[in-house]
């Protein structure tokens, strides 16, 4: 897959394709189906396929501190791209400049001008320019003036729910990683290179992985079990991802992870952490005995689950 940053580098061999446009944050099973249409229409038309999206999302610009916690990372999100079989993704640096482009502005600048697209793909709740002016009807006019045709791909419901990242969120924020996996279409992830931290778990005897997460806000606070793959084998752990009360810090959100009986070396490597149950939520203690003690009985519970329900396949 072929990625573009910016307006700005777009080619002439980029121009005549067919689009979609949105954050797809967490490509979930809704996303999906956007992206098998617009697979076929590409087949059928014989044109690549093009994502356009946006860094950073724009209720990120408009309200950072506000703004929904992300599914997925850019770069995650262009790995699930990849994998749905989309042959270019544009992003878009979303600015002062992008924002105040209204609906006929933004059609033009970006699916005319820019990709000189034939057909696009949206959902049925697609808004788009200043104010967010632009629907689905806006868009079907504009493909009759320009030469391109609209499609907007049906609703995807999950146990009578239509799915939708806020959806998504919703359900990890409940702790129902089975739900959230039925929407997704897979388990919930986070992925990460492991830096160096504290290592405060360390001297309290239970060392983890500082796993990265650039980041304002996540959609998991707590502690929960959770399991990694390293080399090609599935390793159960127990992880807290949040602020750590506990222990001052730069008030960002942090994902560190203890991996059962793991003794390797892991600094500087990627590692994807699949949650799948939550054992508390993140509490302030008042000394570092009793932050302590509750890290052991995390691990002991850890132990026992996993002892009881060991993981059986691969994470992919």
């Amino acid at each position: 897959m072929q990625l573009v940053r910016g307006l700005y580098n777009l080619r002439p061999e980029h121009r005549g394709c067919v689009a979609t446009i949105g954050n797809f944050d967490g490509v979930h099973r809704g996303h999906q189906a956007i992206l098998a249409r617009l697979r076929e229409r590409g087949q059928a038309m014989g044109l690549p396929t093009c994502v356009v999206v946006f860094e950073p999302q724009p209720r990120e610009y408009f309200a950072p501190d506000s703004a929904p916690p992300r599914l997925s990372r850019l770069r995650d999100k262009l790995a699930l791209l990849t994998e749905a079989g989309i042959d270019r993704v544009l992003c878009l640096p979303f600015n002062r400049r992008l924002s105040q482009l209204d609906a006929r502005q933004f059609v033009e600048a970006i699916l005319v001008d820019g990709l000189g697209a034939r057909h696009v793909e949206v959902g049925d709740d697609f808004r788009f320019g200043c104010d967010r002016a632009g629907d689905f009807d806006f868009l079907v006019e504009a493909g009759r003036r320009h030469g391109f045709s609209v499609e907007a791909a049906e609703t995807i419901e999950q146990d009578g729910v239509r799915v939708s990242s806020t959806q998504v969120r919703k359900a990890l924020a409940a702790g129902d990683f089975e739900l959230a996996a039925r929407m997704l279409g897979r388990p919930y992830q986070i992925s990460g290179r492991v830096l160096h931290g504290q290592k405060l778990a360390r001297q309290l005897g239970w060392p983890t992985a500082n796993v990265q997460l650039k980041r304002r806000r996540v959609p998991l606070v707590g502690v929960y079990l959770t399991s990694a793959m390293i080399d090609g084998k599935a390793w159960p752990g127990v992880a807290n991802i949040g602020v750590r009360p506990s222990v001052a810090g730069d008030g960002r959100p942090h994902l560190e992870i203890h991996l059962l009986d793991y003794a390797g070396d892991l600094y500087g490597r990627r590692l994807t952490v699949e949650f799948h149950h939550k054992l508390r939520e993140e509490q302030r203690f008042a000394s570092l005995e009793a932050l302590k003690s509750a890290i052991d009985a995390d691990v002991a519970a850890a132990r026992a689950h996993w002892h009881a329900q060991p993981l059986t396949k691969s994470l992919k």
